[in-house]
Parts: C-alpha cells; structure tokens; sequence
C-alpha cells in the first residue's frame, strides 16, 4: 500500500507510526479519520498484524461504523476480526463474559435514563428523602460524576460524613447500587466502572485483555472522563502500543465529565511518547478557518498548532445583529431561501443552525414551519423515548431479565388489566419483607393474603402472558418477538380502537420499530434479544443523523461535532447566551465555551453566518444582551455586517422573496463593527412627522412601526450611529439602532 501518495506528511507518519505510544494532534478537518483507517490497513496489511490484536475505539456508533466501512474497503472482511467501538460497547462486550465474578447474572440489564430516575425516586422515598429538598436530578447527576471518577458508594459516604446534604445523596447511592444489582441491572456509567473494578479487582481478566489487545487506538481522547482514562490505562500497561487522536481545542464536554488534561497530559504519562500534529485542514474555506484561529488562540491552555489551508479565502463571516430572537429566526428563514433562489445547486440539506441550548430551537422552528422550510432537529425527543417505544421496550427488557422490576413496574398494568398501583404497592411490600423480586412474587402471587381475588385472578393471567413471551424468547427473532407482544397484550388493537389524535402515529412508530427489529437482524452477528436491547440502549442522537435528507438541521454545538455543513449559522451569539453567564466571570469556563465556538466555527465549509440579537426572552423575560466577546476576537477584516431591509425581514414570509429583497449597504471602513449601522433606504426620515437626531433625549415618547408606543430611556452616541434603549408600552425593552426603522414622535 503506497501511503506516500495518499497521504501528506504528518498524516504518513502518523500512520506509520506503530510502536509505542503515539498522541496524534488533529486539528478540526485535517483528517483524522483518514488517518486512523489507512493506519489500521498499514498494520493488517503491510506488517502482518493479526487484527484481532487491535482496539479501536470511537465516542459514537455512527464513527465506528464509517470506520469499519472504510478499513473494510481497503482490507476486506479482515476487519471482522477488530474490535471497532465505542467504550460503552466494549465494555459491555467484556462485562457479558466477565460479569458473573461481579455476582451478575450475564443476561443483565442496562437502564436507560428513565429506568434510572424511576429506581433513584424508589430510592428517595425509602429513604423518606422529600424532592423539594434534594432532587432527584441533582442525585442521579451526582451519582453518576462519583462513577465517572470510579468514587464507589461506600467511599462517597465515608467523605461526607459531615456533609448532612451529601451525606443523604451518598445514603441513596448506596440503595440505588443496590437495587440495581438486585434487579440484575446495571446504569449507563456502571458499563465503563464495573468494566475497571473487574479489571482491578481480578487481575487475570485484566491480564487476557492486555495479552489480547497488543495495539489500542482511542478517537477523540480529549473528551474521555476520569473512568475512561483508566480503563484505556490499564488495558495499555501491557504492550503500551497506545494511539490516541484528539484535538485539545476541541474538549467541549467538563459538564459530563472529559478532563482535557487527559490529552495535555498524555507525555506526562508515556515519557517516551510521540507527538505529531495534523494541521493541514481539508474543510473549510480560508477565512472561515482563520476566523476560528483567531478565537481559540485567546485560550491559553491549550497545545499551540495553527490550522493551515490550501482552499480559497471565501467568503468573509456574515454578522447580523437582529432587534429580537424573532427578527432573528425570520432572517436565518429569509436567508435560507435567499441563497436557494440565488444557488440552484445548493439543497436544504446543505444549512445547518447551530445553537448552544436546545430550548433555542423553538424561535427557528416557528420561523422555518411559517417559510414552508423542512428541518429536522438532532436532540429533541429521541425515537427509543416516545411513550409507546418504551413500552414495548420494557415488556422486551423484562423477558430478557425477569429480575428488572423497574421494567415490571411499567408493563404489569399496560395495556390496563385490571392490576392498579395499589395492588403493585401491595406486590412491592411483600417482595421487599420477603427480599424477593416482583417476579418471584408474582409467580406464587396466592401467597400475597393482601390481594383480592379479581387482583390475583388478573395478576395470573398478566404472568401466563409474559412465561409464554419468556419461552418464544430463543425461539424466534425479534421482530417476530414484538408482533407477538403487540398482537397478544392486544396494545396495537386498542392504539387502532381509540380516537385519540396522536394514536396514528403511535402505530407507525411501532412499525417502525419492528422494522428497526429486522433491520438489525439483517446486519448483525449476534441477532439475541440481548444483542438487540444493547444496540438500542447504547444508540445516540449523532448515530440516527441521515445525512442525505433534504432538510435542514438544527441541533446544539455540542451535537454537531464530528459534523460538517456548506453553510452555518451560529446564533445566539450574545454575552449571557454564548458564552453563558457562568463563562463570563469564570476563565475555565470561558475557555471550555471558546472550544465551543472554534467547533461550531470549523463545522462550516463555505459560508459562516453569526447572529445575536438585541433583545430575546429567556424564561418569560425580556432580556437584551450585547454581542458575543467571540465574535469581537475575530479579526476585522474577516467578517462584515449583513445589512438587510428591516421591514423585509419583519414581513417574511409573507413577502415576495426575490433577487432584490436585499437591502444591502455598503459601510464604511472606519465605521465600528461592533454593532451594524446605516440608515434604511425604504422610508425618507427627512419627513416632518419623523424623530431627527437632534430631536432625540431621555424621556420622550415616540412610536414604532411595529412595537407601538413606547420612552426613550437611554441614548448612546458613537459618531454617526446612535443606540436607543426604549420601553414599549405592550412589547416591553428593546435596544434599536436609530435610522433602521424610524421613529414618529409622539
């Protein structure tokens, strides 16, 4: 395999570069992947590496997939024999062997966030701990940081001893770690923990995989947490042929764990380790690039590299300072269909917007639904959490374990049969002074005196129903598997029986997922109803992501890492939003949300638009903040005001859009480009009944074209431009340019 001819320099030393440790600095666009497949190729095929001896691991499915595609595609079916995915997956594959020294069972299960927060709620009221005091959010947040940084329960309560608050937060670990053993069960944190504990605690488990696994490679180092290091730690300390890929300006994720001094720390850990940096970037146009140098160079504590391009500059970053978050969402509609009526060969597939919280989709969701524009949002309400696909899950996770009471819980009276939450409590009591499972318990439910004879009667046929599911289990495929529970409890009938509106799409949700079924059958190696649940459980947003739908995307910063578009629009880009208010008085937090805004910069390949607004309401208030410090790091002549008619904007859609429905100005080089300027061309403010800049002072009523009657409360002058603070009668405060629309006195 010639590798001279396919790759550039650093990438060919990187992936010629086998023995020993290895930290690979790819820097957004530069290749990475292309990389680590023809590495992989390189070892196979030219060094005669057996490829069960290597390790890939990825952060996604989606990445493991397309790199197992594209190895497939320069070794063959070779690849089969690699372990290629992501740490959950790997560690579920090693816990499926391994787990029965940890006092599992092998068939266990792995709970959801539901299933978590429905066991940690159990918790909380045995422990007669009140949801006003702690929530259960905060527990199950706490509880999951104390795994990611391998804290056990008994330790936790050791430390906070003193600590009444954390001290009950420990007290409910401590059950909930329980519960889930007794269920059979373990959370998503516990699948990379209880992988470490038996590695730690058994040596000769942690000793196979060392011998087994002679070269490890680790995608996106810079986003592993504390329990990820050490797992990738100790299966390394036995050949330490260890290659990680990361880009340090790319950590985005402290508030779910990653430490970026894993990878800024790695020399520290292997003294003798290589270090090559990817900077070439393949992506994104010039500017675009340069733009976010610009902005992560003001992070200091970072690995020094400068991306470079042989692409054209392009063009410069659009800004647009909107009055509101409404005007804002109409103009990133207007401009949309804009640049389609400008562009035949441009698609709705081809824009993304790109937020930093998800409850800022609403403004552009409102605005695309009025432009007749289709979009699909990444990280709202995933398909495996509609109500009617986590039934049918939990019936599904229940045959699999019969120890999951949480599941039981769920599915004894859905569809309704006649088994209330009296009677389940009445069930729940009798396990716990038995300490049996509900299973247990309801297989001799005779035994329960408490029950009366209709509850027993129906609790009877509940147990027939699921004992003739639990005997099909092995015997027939999934899919089949979820007709049978769907035809039998007879919950398919009465979605199609009732009248209720939303039920329709119930039913094709519910397709869906016995095509999901047999999809996965079609695919997969191991078709078992396990192999199913683990595939389902451990999916994410990013894997469902179908790049070739004709929509465009909207989706968090976060979300859209390890994506790229032609064209972005970042929005929100204002002080208090992005970066939030915690960043601002907080430089670790400022840094953390700078690498944010370099990943959304260098997801755009073409063009980038920016967009803040002057004010917006945030939890039921109007709010005005100022323009993104970001978007001030980037320097001048890389980005210009997208000056567009107001009122155009304001009557979108309604409007005709056309080639002129542009307004655009030119402005001059001295103006600031702290905020967009000009006096708009479609009205003459030379008129009499129009406010004149001398006219203008504190405290004088004036009325506004679209937000009424309001008070100028505050005036800022910066050579022409003037900047008017005005409280509105019905439409509250809002911070206008004067000129942009003009304003009658009153």
């Amino acid at each position: 395999m010639d590798l001279k001819s396919l790759l550039n320099r650093e990438q060919y030393e990187a992936a010629t570069t086998i023995d020993g440790p290895l930290l690979i600095l790819a820097g957004a666009g530069s290749g990475k992947t292309r990389v680590l497949t023809y590495r992989v190729a390189h070892m196979i095929e030219d060094l005669g590496i057996y490829p069960s001896e290597i390790l890939a691991i990825t952060f996604t499915n989606k990445a493991a997939g397309e790199m197992k595609d594209r190895i497939r595609g320069l070794v063959g079916n070779e690849v089969e024999g690699m372990w290629i995915s992501t740490f959950h997956s790997s560690c579920v594959r090693i816990l499926r062997r391994e787990i029965d020294k940890l006092g599992y069972n092998k068939n266990f299960a792995i709970y959801d966030s539901y299933d978590q927060k429905v066991l940690v709620k159990q918790c909380m009221e045995e422990l007669d701990i009140n949801d006003k005091d702690i929530t259960d959010r905060e527990i199950i947040n706490k509880i999951s940081g104390q795994k990611d940084i391998l804290v056990s329960p008994e330790q936790f309560k050791k430390e906070n001893e003193g600590n009444f608050r954390t001290n009950r937060i420990a007290d409910v670990y401590l059950l909930y770690q329980k519960k889930l053993k007794d269920n059979n069960a373990l959370d998503f944190d516990d699948l990379i923990y209880k992988t470490v504990q038996l590695f730690k605690d058994y040596p000769e488990v942690l000793g196979f995989y060392q011998r087994k696994f002679k070269y490890i490679m680790v995608d996106e180092y810079q986003d592993t947490n504390r329990s990820q290091y050490e797992f990738i730690r100790l299966l390394a300390q036995g050949y330490k042929n260890i290659c990680v890929v990361g880009d340090d300006d790319q950590c985005i994720y402290a508030w779910r764990g990653a430490d970026v001094k894993n990878i800024l720390d790695f020399e520290k850990d292997y003294p003798n380790a290589k270090v090559i940096k990817l900077e070439q970037n393949y992506r994104s146009k010039g500017n675009i690039l340069r733009a976010a140098n610009d902005v992560i160079s003001n992070n200091t504590y970072r690995k020094k590299k400068v991306l470079r391009t042989e692409n054209e500059n392009g063009d410069k970053i659009k800004l647009y300072r909107a009055y509101s978050d409404m005007d804002e969402g109409r103009y990133v509609a207007f401009k949309i269909k804009d640049i389609l009526a400008r562009d035949k060969g441009k698609q709705y597939k081809d824009f993304a917007v790109l937020y930093r919280t998800n409850a800022q989709s609403r403004i552009f969701e409102d605005a695309f639904m009025k432009a007749n524009i289709p979009y699909r949002i990444i990280g709202g309400l995933k398909f495996y959490d509609r109500k009617e696909i986590k039934d049918i899950m939990a019936y599904l996770k229940f045959i699999n374990n019969p120890l999951d009471d949480i599941s039981l819980k769920r599915i004894i009276n859905v569809p309704k049969r006649s088994i209330g939450d009296s009677t389940v409590q009445k069930i729940q009591n009798f396990a716990s002074s038995m300490e049996e499972s509900l299973y247990n318990v309801i297989l001799d439910v005779d035994e329960v005196s408490s029950l009366s004879k209709r509850s027993v009667n129906s609790i009877k046929k509940f147990v027939s129903i699921i004992n003739s599911f639990i005997k099909s289990r092995d015997k027939v495929p999934v899919s089949s598997l979820i007709k049978e529970i769907l035809d039998i409890t007879g919950y398919l009938e009465g979605l199609k029986d009732s009248e209720e509106a939303d039920n329709v799409s119930r039913v094709e949700n519910l397709k869906e997922l016995v095509s999901a079924a047999s999809e996965f059958e079609a695919v997969s190696e191991d078709t078992s109803l396990s192999a199913f649940l683990e595939k389902v459980t451990l999916v994410s947003d990013i894997d469902n992501f179908d790049e070739d739908a004709d929509s465009v995307v909207l989706m968090t910063v976060h979300s859209a890492k390890g994506l790229e578009f032609p064209i972005v629009f970042m929005v929100g880009m204002e002080n208090g939003i992005f970066p939030g208010m915690q960043s601002l008085d907080n430089p670790k937090e400022m840094e953390e949300s700078r690498r944010l805004c370099y990943v959304g910069i260098t997801r755009a390949k073409e063009q980038l638009y920016m967009t803040s607004a002057e004010t917006r309401r945030v939890f039921g208030r109007m709010v005005s903040y100022e323009q993104s410090n970001f978007i001030d790091e980037i320097s001048r002549e890389l980005k210009e005001y997208d000056t567009v008619g107001k009122s155009r904007i304001n009557n979108f859609p309604n409007n005709v859009l056309n080639n002129n429905d542009f307004l655009w100005k030119k402005r001059s080089n001295s103006r600031n480009l702290s905020e967009p300027s000009g006096v708009s061309a479609e009205k003459d403010i030379s008129s009499d009944r129009y406010l004149k800049p001398d006219g203008i002072r504190e405290g004088i009523k004036v009325r506004h074209s679209k937000f009424g009657v309001g008070t100028i409360v505050s005036v800022s002058r910066n050579g022409s431009d003037i900047k008017l603070t005005i409280v509105f009668d019905k439409m509250g405060i809002k911070n206008l340019m004067y000129g942009i629309v003009p304003l009658e006195a009153v």
